[in-house]
């Protein structure tokens, strides 16, 4: 388990290490708990239960999350947030405990993909919530679209940044 760095913030130190298939479990349940805590300001009850239902591919995710660069945040000793990014630089996955939310954690994760990936350009599919975080990052909103979930559509962005 590589340690990446320590970052001191307004709210803390934000440690990020490399992910490890043990920690897959704990990062869907975060996934679940975020999406229902924290997006549900911007996306209805139904829309947020058809994006986090609570049933995770756990053999998926974790296949997925060895493809990439990920990378898990802890704050104050505990849990607060993960990311993944491929090497074409599209950033999947980045979320943060609900109650670590503006303490520097995904500032922190962002920037350690970024720096590590060699891209021309970045890329994430952005939700209504995080829209505004990744402008601030300097991402553009080149297109929105709808995501269809079951029975639900969801609206996020198509963001991107120029890399290296």
């Amino acid at each position: 388990m590589t340690e990446f760095r320590t970052n001191t913030t307004e709210g803390g130190a934000v440690k990020l290490r490399g992910y490890c298939p043990e920690d897959c479990r704990e990062l869907a349940e975060l996934f679940y708990h975020t999406v229902h805590r924290t997006n549900s300001r911007d996306y209805t009850a139904e829309q947020c239960s058809a994006w986090a239902s609570g049933t995770v591919d756990l053999e998926r995710w974790n296949a997925s999350f060895l493809q990439h660069l990920t990378l898990v945040a802890q704050l104050d000793g505990k849990l607060a947030g993960f990311a993944d990014m491929d090497a074409a630089g599209f950033l999947d996955r980045l979320y943060v405990r609900w109650d670590c939310q503006r303490r520097g954690v995904a500032t922190a994760l962002c920037d350690a993909l970024e720096e590590a990936v060699a891209a021309p350009q970045f890329t994430t599919h952005a939700s209504i919530t995080a829209k505004g975080f990744f402008e601030k990052r300097g991402y553009c909103a080149i297109r929105c679209q709808q995501v269809q979930r079951g029975s639900q559509c969801l609206t996020n962005f198509v963001m991107v940044k120029v890399g290296r």
